[in-house]
């Protein structure tokens, strides 16, 4: 690393000298900052302006603060200060005089000088008991340099001393020997405080034991709303959460006093930390009754951090506004196991869906410029705007340069191109019939499923493959890659177009240069909690970041738990996280928590119908241990699908008050023998992670089994052999169907060179099969693919299994009708 020093100039304005600082300070490279300074410049405004960690002078506020109050092994001891301690012997019980030694400089020689048990007095030069203090002094320090006014006979004959001005002493009968001497130990010294400064940072830069200090819950029965238990809690300032797991200063970003985006750095400095244990969350097929898996995740790492004190984090997706306002609610968890403050974490949180939005609808935007401009000019025309003239020259940009190449076109004289060469490269040729680029917007509006706007309709924004590629994405570059991959359109050739092709890769990373960055919360208990990413669970493979698991693992060190959750049930979302997830992490999950409740199994058990709003009949309210049984073949169902990837799976059974001791045991009981490694009732709602303790140990104990996970198949094989993989041996059809357009788009993407990526399958979540209405497990059944798509940047083809809304629609009565803001307080109302 290295010292900067700035240079000696009496012309340097102050402000320029601090601006410097600052610039050094933020200097990656810049371990420590020593200031060689005129002495009319050595003011605190100087001297603070350097970062505590960074100050070798040791002469900033908080540093002599530490020193002053003896915190000597927490700070480092001024050089010059240091210095004249060296120079001296045994000075306890001899009297020290300081000569025009201000500021911070004086008071660290004072410091040291009294701590070795000199008596220590003050002087400045044109203090008028100045002589008579000199005659008495044993030793003299003199911290500026002389003025010729004051005589060398005032000074005690056979006193000391010693000059710590930057000039030296002219003689005058003063010896130089030790002024002399003072200067060589000093800069000594700076380089003995650098190499203890750098000693330091890199201790710094070590893996650091947590010092979490979780905050303590007082449940209340019955239970409140969920906005009512966020806002009864007070949560920690996320700067404090960073410190106490080990977050440095210049790691993360603040917003507001709850959430930080933590920067991606954290991943090269811990780069040889062990991971942690990694937990997937996923579930049974979901029914309207509601599962729990978020409150689960939210749960379980409370009960592992807050009550079994081991480290732990919950990676969760970010919650679209369109089921926020519409009728699901937000994600936040539940009750006495939720994220905080859950306002902040439902609502905008720090923008990074509103970044994709911006991306994915300025991609929409060039396909149908581009489109209208190759329609309405030559070639000629289009390449002298394309490359224009500017400041007399004319050149290509890099993402030209690198299109070029594509092209087989070795060239980077912009005036060297032939005609054929020029057409070849200003004309895309796209086919507007087969863009599959559409724009987005964050609000379920069904009434944009069939409004065009250009060549493009209206997705929700979650539903863009930029969502899917921010998911997945392991580092910026990446990043970049892969959005540059991305296939917008096929051209008149049948070849695929990119956005690398239409020149938007650069612009679409610097929109998402911020999202890429996980955003650090807290929960109920003040235990971590990474948000980052929510890709739509139907059309993409519905997991929160791959970035985020990884930051996290290795944070909580090799004894800690990640605990991430899946969308939908673990046929869906967790078959995804395997098979796509796991395949661009490179991770190996440790446990799959399987969450089910009575009332849903008595559902798949052949129960009622629920209807929104409606109460709830006495088949779920009342003991019935039939339908319980009967239910129980789905949750066995997905826990054969856990065990198809070999990772043990725990069950977790959310226990709801009207749930009989009968019926909860008897889902446990079939949940073993099925080959659950373990299968516990969980109160985390109701009580916080006190309620997932049992839980936590079953996990913590399934995590120390022997691992032998795999993946379901091969990424070589035929794309249409991995559909029929997933649909017989997750889904339990006895075969596929693939319509003429779907055989169609299977050929073209083999071969346009894309029939080794993993599939995504896009089914409904509501059943094992493709209708809804088909609870328990269905058998029997041809699975009918009616078409194949493919998200290149993202990295998976996903067949459509029916039809796939991918823009949801508001009901009847939504959300909206309870959320209100009152204009006094500013708090959020009605937010669940």
């Amino acid at each position: 690393k290295k010292l900067q020093v700035l240079p000696h100039s009496n012309q340097i304005l102050l402000l320029s000298i601090v601006s410097e600082i600052l610039r050094l300070n933020e200097d990656p490279n810049v371990q420590g900052l020593a200031l060689d300074l005129p002495e009319s410049l050595y003011s605190s405004k100087v001297l603070n302006a350097v970062k505590p960690e960074k100050d070798v002078d040791g002469l900033s506020s908080v540093n002599l603060g530490r020193l002053v109050h003896g915190d000597v092994s927490d700070c480092l001891v001024p050089p010059t200060a240091c210095a004249v301690m060296e120079l001296l012997e045994d000075i306890g019980g001899k009297t020290v005089l300081l000569v025009g030694a201000r500021g911070a400089q004086g008071a660290a020689l004072q410091s040291v000088l009294q701590r070795e048990g000199a008596a220590v007095l003050s002087c400045p030069w044109r203090a008028p008991q100045l002589q008579s203090e000199l005659r008495h002094a044993d030793v003299v320090v003199f911290g500026s340099t002389k003025p010729d006014d004051v005589p060398v006979s005032w000074i005690k004959p056979g006193a000391t001393i010693i000059s710590c001005a930057r000039d030296l002493l002219s003689g005058k009968s003063i010896p130089v020997r030790l002024c002399c001497e003072l200067i060589g130990e000093e800069v000594h010294l700076i380089t003995s405080n650098m190499v203890k400064n750098m000693e330091r940072w890199i201790q710094s830069q070590q893996y650091r034991k947590w010092d979490l200090h979780c905050l303590k819950l007082q449940p209340l029965s019955p239970v409140p709303s969920d906005i009512e238990i966020s806002r009864a809690q007070s949560p920690k300032a996320v700067d404090v959460l960073a410190k106490e797991i080990g977050l440095l200063t210049d790691e993360i970003e603040i917003y507001g006093q709850t959430k930080a985006k933590v920067r991606l750095s954290l991943l090269e400095r811990l780069k040889d930390q062990p991971d942690g244990k990694y937990v997937l969350v996923a579930g049974i097929t979901p029914t309207p009754l509601g599962e729990g898996k978020s409150t689960v995740t939210v749960g379980l790492v409370q009960a592992l951090t807050a009550h079994l004190n081991i480290n732990s984090f919950a990676c969760l997706r970010q919650p679209s506004q369109g089921p926020t306002f519409g009728v699901k609610g937000g994600a936040a968890g539940g009750g006495y196991a939720q994220v905080i403050p859950m306002e902040e974490f439902n609502l905008h949180l720090t923008g990074d869906i509103h970044a994709i939005t911006a991306a994915n609808n300025l991609l929409a935007a060039a396909i149908d410029a581009r489109i209208l401009h190759e329609n309405t000019q030559s070639d000629k025309s289009l390449y002298n705007r394309l490359v224009p003239v500017v400041n007399g020259m004319r050149g290509f940009s890099a993402i030209q340069l690198a299109r070029l190449r594509r092209l087989g076109i070795n060239k980077t004289d912009p005036e060297t191109l032939t005609e054929e060469e020029i057409s070849k490269f200003v004309r895309l040729d796209i086919d507007p019939s087969t863009i599959t680029w559409q724009r987005v917007v964050d609000t379920n509006d069904r009434f944009l499923r069939k409004v065009t706007v250009g060549q493009a309709q209206f997705d929700i924004a979650v539903a863009s493959e930029i969502m899917a590629i921010l998911a997945l994405t392991t580092s910026l570059q990446d990043m970049k890659e892969r959005l540059g991959k991305m296939v917008v359109a096929n051209d008149k050739k049948g070849e695929p177009v990119t956005a690398e092709d239409l020149g938007v890769t650069g612009a679409l990373a610097v929109l998402m240069k911020d999202a890429i960055k996980p955003t650090l919360m807290q929960t109920l208990e003040g235990t971590p909690v990474f948000v980052h990413a929510g890709p739509f669970a139907n059309i993409a493979h519905g997991n929160s970041s791959v970035l985020a698991d990884k930051i996290a693992l290795k944070l909580v060190g090799e004894k800690g738990f990640v605990v991430t959750e899946a969308g939908f049930g673990a046929d869906i979302g967790m078959e995804k996280f395997f098979n796509i997830k796991c395949r661009a992490s490179g991770l190996v999950p440790s446990v799959v928590v399987l969450v089910a409740t009575v009332r849903a199994l008595k559902m798949h058990g052949g129960g009622p119908n629920v209807t929104a709003g409606a109460p709830l009949k006495k088949e779920y309210t009342e003991e019935n241990l039939q339908l319980v049984a009967d239910g129980c073949c789905n949750l066995q169902k997905q826990i054969q699908i856990t065990q198809l990837f070999g990772v043990p799976v725990v069950v977790a059974l959310n226990v709801f008050k009207t749930d009989s001791p009968a019926e909860v045991d008897l889902v446990c009981k079939m949940a073993k023998e099925s080959g659950a490694f373990d299968a516990v009732p969980c109160n985390h709602w109701s009580a916080g992670g006190r309620g997932a303790v049992k839980l936590a140990q079953a996990v913590e104990k399934a995590a120390n089994q022997k691992n032998s996970f795999k993946y379901l198949y091969s990424l070589e094989l035929p794309i249409v052999e991995k559909i029929r993989i997933i649909a017989q041996k997750v889904y339990g059809a006895q075969d596929i169907e693939l319509s003429p357009t779907a055989q169609s788009q299977v050929d073209r993407y083999t071969q346009q060179g894309f029939g080794n990526l993993p599939i995504c399958m896009a089914k409904t979540h509501l059943s094992l099969s493709h209708q809804p209405e088909r609870k328990g497990v269905p058998t029997g059944f041809i699975l009918p693919i009616s078409d194949v798509r493919a998200s290149i940047g993202a990295g998976f083809i996903y067949p459509l299994v029916g039809t796939m809304s991918t823009m949801p629609g508001l009901p009847t009565r939504p959300c909206f009708y309870d959320i209100d803001l009152d204009p006094i307080t500013e708090q959020v109302k009605g937010l669940f």
